[in-house]
């Protein structure tokens, strides 16, 4: 295996590369938009919204939540999860900056 070109790319590129990373596995999505319609801090009803075993879902709660796309609190004995608006915010600009640039070229 090769080695990691990711120090030749800015601080920017590679957070943005970890955060879409983290969003590339349909059940990240999936828990994400659930987050997003339940408008709430979560604790553990993903379990009963998902297809997958608590383990699973568990693991991808890791990953979201290394990637600072939710952010977990201790409420008790459960882990209650919720978007991190912080950086949905940077995922928007990102998106946001690809649409204008399009908007003014023409192929």
């Amino acid at each position: 295996m090769g080695a990691s070109k990711s120090a030749s790319f800015s601080e920017k590129h590679n957070e943005l590369a970890s955060l879409f990373k983290a969003l590339s596995h349909p059940a990240r999505i999936a828990i994400v938009e659930y987050l997003l319609s339940v408008d709430t801090c979560i604790c553990g009803d993903i379990v009963n919204e998902l297809p997958l075993a608590q383990p699973t879902i568990s693991q991808h709660l890791k990953e979201l939540k290394n990637a600072n796309i939710i952010k977990g609190s201790i409420e008790g004995t459960a882990i209650c999860y919720c978007i991190n608006s912080e950086t949905m915010v940077k995922i928007e600009s990102y998106f946001s900056l690809i649409s204008k640039t399009l908007k003014s070229k023409c192929c």
